[in-house]
């Protein structure tokens, strides 16, 4: 017997719950991809994807995912024997400066490690090491440890320093989920992905950049045809703006997927994502006062809103994540490169999920689950988990209501 028939959550950090309405209009036949309607759909869209990210400037769209967004960063900004300070907080700090070390850019590391964000002293010497880099990579949410840096600190500094790199943050996990302003926050270029906050199927790499990043760039010897941002998305014939044929139901689905952000209004989304996340960590917190469970970033000011990484004892976090997948229908993610000594393989850890197209049940129902699993493998935990994200939720509920009342006042 398995408690695991009926529909299933995916509660992995992408791809993220599809919405029915994403799903339902991707259902749809084959557009013209020269002229009509999907064009001026499109161009509608652009704008709007703007708005999400606090845009005002360029927008370059590809067919690709995440690491594709890394490419076509990296080749637009970069030629051969450039230097990049990479603040690296996690697995994906390091897969950026992995994609720029082998197109040939001097990829200078500084390592925070796995569970803390980037420190601004630490950042402030790797500034002043390399007064000529031409960018600073930074990554917002890390996927797999779950940090959340601070982009405006990083900016300032390099203001106060005077370093003439531009900034480019890495939105992957973030978009859609944590608060950004790309434009406030001084964002040269901004990469992201549509698989995740942006409730798309995988397959939308999305590349934001200032005109300081157009023009620094504008002699970059990596670039090659395919991800050259300056076509993407101001050739005069749509066709050419894809380098062939647009990909046209992934532009459906994120056409409805924005206007639902939209719809809630961003700030609503991201203080909807801080609600669900700190129920997360309010029964992470309960269930740590007892046995081996932690979250991965102690200090919740540090923490992202769209996925918690937290880590069990020995094989602990595999079995959970088994169990709670076959047993009782709920995926969690792994722990992508969080081996430590003791456990090369990773398994203590493993991610939940809080990101795009979530609420209050789906997120009960995760914890609840989990709970479960943590009972029925004897895994030592401490109580009160459940109770502890519903009180959570309660309080932000009354909160929301009191606003409301105030606004309407």
């Amino acid at each position: 017997m398995t408690l695991s028939n009926g529909r299933t959550y995916l509660a992995i950090p992408g791809p993220s719950v599809m919405p029915d309405r994403v799903l339902n209009a991707m259902h749809n036949a084959a557009p013209n991809i020269y002229e009509g309607d999907l064009v001026d759909m499109v161009a509608g869209l652009r704008e709007d994807l703007k708005t999400v990210a606090r845009a005002k400037q360029n927008l370059a769209i590809y067919i690709g995912n995440g690491h594709a967004t890394w490419e076509a960063a990296n080749t637009n900004v970069f030629s051969r024997g450039d230097k990049a300070i990479v603040l690296a907080t996690g697995r994906f700090g390091h897969g950026w400066a992995e994609h720029a070390a082998a197109l040939g850019v001097e990829a200078l590391i500084t390592d925070f490690g796995l569970n803390s964000p980037i420190d601004l002293n630490r950042a402030e010497a790797a500034l002043k090491a390399a007064p000529d880099a031409k960018a600073v990579l930074v990554t917002h949410v890390d996927t797999a440890t779950s940090v959340r840096n601070d982009v405006a600190a990083i900016r300032k500094l390099m203001d106060d320093l005077g370093h003439p790199g531009l900034l480019m943050v890495d939105c992957i996990a973030s978009l859609g989920c944590d608060e950004f302003h790309t434009e406030a926050w001084g964002v040269d270029v901004m990469i992201t992905a549509s698989q995740k906050g942006l409730m798309t199927p995988p397959g939308l790499g999305l590349v934001y950049f200032s005109d300081k990043a157009r023009d620094v760039g504008a002699k970059a010897d990596l670039r090659t045809p395919y991800w050259d941002w300056r076509t993407r998305g101001s050739a005069k014939f749509f066709y050419e703006n894809w380098f062939g044929t647009a990909p046209t139901h992934h532009l459906f689905g994120l056409r409805e997927a924005v206007t639902m952000l939209l719809e809630e209004g961003m700030e609503n989304v991201w203080n909807r994502h801080t609600a669900l996340a700190s129920a997360v960590w309010a029964a992470a917190e309960a269930w740590g006062t007892d046995g081996a469970f932690r979250l991965n970033i102690a200090n919740p000011e540090h923490r992202a809103h769209a996925v918690t990484a937290a880590r069990l004892s020995g094989a602990d976090g595999t079995r959970l994540r088994q169990w709670t997948e076959h047993e009782a229908g709920v995926t969690l993610g792994i722990g992508l490169g969080m081996a430590e000594p003791g456990d090369p393989k990773g398994d203590a850890f493993f991610r939940l999920a809080h990101m795009g197209h979530v609420n209050a049940p789906m997120t009960l129902g995760m914890l609840a689950v989990v709970d479960t699993g943590l009972k029925a493998l004897g895994i030592p935990h401490g109580s009160g988990a459940l109770d502890a994200a519903a009180r959570t939720l309660a309080d932000f509920s009354a909160g929301a209501k009191l606003a409301s009342t105030s606004n309407a006042a």
